[in-house]
């Protein structure tokens, strides 16, 4: 990993203090096939070395630190499963300094390669050059799956995987002649995902979907969403459901089915997401009395289940975790955005004190149910004091990325963090970047990050080829 002409290091004054690197990069654990953890030196730094296992590796006359590649993924071959030893030295003015080491921990469990998120401006309430994209986390490549330039600059909601299988997926594009894009093994499908024999009572087309294992049927909410802005400055934006009910759709045979437990006129049920086996639909439900308390703080959702099997929607609602107001002062636990791990162990959900869109509720944790026992573990570690909200799981239950607003409490950034075979979150990284300053240059949010075992099988052309077909309708069946 040499880089330049090595300084001599044995004169470096010690302090006892970690090193001023940006993105922190300190004591975390990293998958084997991570991209290169690129970092700067915050301050007024001439030069920078860098000592890996006791050995000089690096040296700069910049603030940067920027890994070979090939050299990098070398290094983290060799240390599988063990921890990697990093001092850094940083040169201001004539002065070296040699600052506390900290550690790589680089685990055996591989990460899913790859990555898909949509780049929208923080406030969400408006978009402008709006894009769908997929990274290959191991290096630094990228591609685009929606463009605003391919899609007159509307709405795209973000990209889907089911069963972060690359050959499933979905993504939205909004407006006049949008429509759900459904991706089955390269095969792109447009979607009216509303159904066209009951105009009257599906609030709104579809929202937010899971796929179930078999990709046959989707669980979807459609909501009615209202932004509202804060006369307080403390507080920029709450954004909150007026209406919403959660549907099954048969994708093969283009049947919505709609359950009166799912679609109660007196609740608020959204976010839906199936289990890995199939068998339970998750999601979020509220009382719609919350709309009516004063600020939205009696809008409390609970995280529920209901059994599903092969189009058959259950007749009885499980609560796993109910929401209830606490008085003043205390920490609520309205949750949204439950994901099962692919395991079936665990789920991951976010909790705030109330609402149904923590974006800007800088209480926002995650928290982590154990579904074979029901202890819920409030991931201290992972956590920060800004919002840590959407998620989702890696295909071996090992890996969770999560969007996090920890740095400037604007933009949300993809960390990752380790669920080791125990249960137990190690602290979290955010997603390296070539660039070590990219991230105090970009002026978008990463939103809803969602892993994948591989590339997805089109892009933005295709998506824009799509989109000039008519969609394909659904037909409503009534359960009782």
């Amino acid at each position: 990993m040499l880089n330049a002409c090595s300084p001599s290091l044995e004169n470096a004054v010690e302090v006892k203090q970690m090193p001023d690197i940006y993105p922190d990069y300190t004591n975390v654990t990293i998958p084997k096939n991570i991209a290169p953890l690129n970092f700067l030196v915050r301050g007024d730094i001439k030069e920078v070395a860098v000592e890996i296992n006791g050995e000089q590796v690096y040296s700069d006359n910049s603030n940067k630190v920027s890994f070979d590649i090939e050299d990098w993924h070398q290094l983290l071959s060799e240390q599988a499963g063990k921890d990697i030893q990093v001092k850094v030295y940083a040169k201001s003015e004539d002065t070296w300094k040699a600052y506390q080491q900290f550690t790589w921990s680089v685990a055996n469990d591989t990460i899913d390669p790859w990555l898909s998120y949509r780049l929208i401006e923080p406030d969400y309430e408006v978009w402008n050059n709006l894009q769908i994209q997929q990274r290959n986390i191991t290096n630094f490549e990228t591609k685009q799956l929606g463009d605003y330039n391919l899609q007159e600059n509307r709405c795209m909601n973000c990209h889907v995987m089911g069963n972060q299988n690359p050959n499933l997926s979905m993504l939205y594009v909004r407006g006049k002649g949008g429509g759900a894009i459904l991706n089955k093994d390269g095969k792109l499908r447009k979607l009216d995902i509303k159904a066209r024999n009951d105009v009257d009572s599906m609030v709104s087309s579809s929202v937010y979907y899971g796929f179930d294992p078999t990709g046959r049927y989707i669980t979807f909410s459609t909501n009615v969403i209202i932004p509202a802005f804060h006369a307080k400055p403390s507080k920029r934006l709450e954004v909150y459901d007026t209406k919403s009910d959660v549907y099954v759709a048969d994708l093969e045979k283009n049947i919505i089915y709609k359950s009166p437990l799912l679609a109660d006129t007196t609740k608020l049920e959204t976010f839906p997401t199936f289990s890995p086996d199939g068998k339970y639909i998750y999601y979020c439900v509220a009382d719609r009395k919350g709309l009516y308390s004063k600020n939205l703080k009696g809008l409390q959702y609970s995280l529920v289940r209901i059994n599903f099997n092969n189009g058959n929607i259950g007749s009885k609602v499980d609560t796993l975790v109910k929401a209830a107001p606490l008085p003043e002062g205390e920490r609520g636990n309205s949750t949204c955005h439950p994901k099962v791990s692919p395991d079936g162990q665990y789920i991951v959900y976010t909790v705030a004190d109330y609402g149904t869109f923590p974006i800007w509720h800088p209480e926002a944790d995650l928290q982590l149910m154990n579904l074979r026992t029901g202890k819920i573990d409030s991931l201290s570690i992972v956590n920060s004091k800004k919002s840590d909200t959407y998620h989702s799981w890696s295909s071996n239950s090992r890996w969770l990325v999560f969007a996090s607003k920890r740095d400037d409490g604007l933009y949300g950034k993809p960390y990752f963090c380790y669920i080791d075979k125990n249960g137990k979150a190690h602290k979290p990284f955010v997603l390296p970047q070539k660039d070590p300053e990219f991230y105090d240059n970009c002026l978008k949010s990463f939103n809803i990050p969602e892993l994948s075992k591989g590339e997805v099988p089109f892009n933005a052309l295709d998506v824009e080829r799509v989109m000039k077909q008519k969609s394909e309708p659904f037909e409503l069946k009534s359960l009782k």
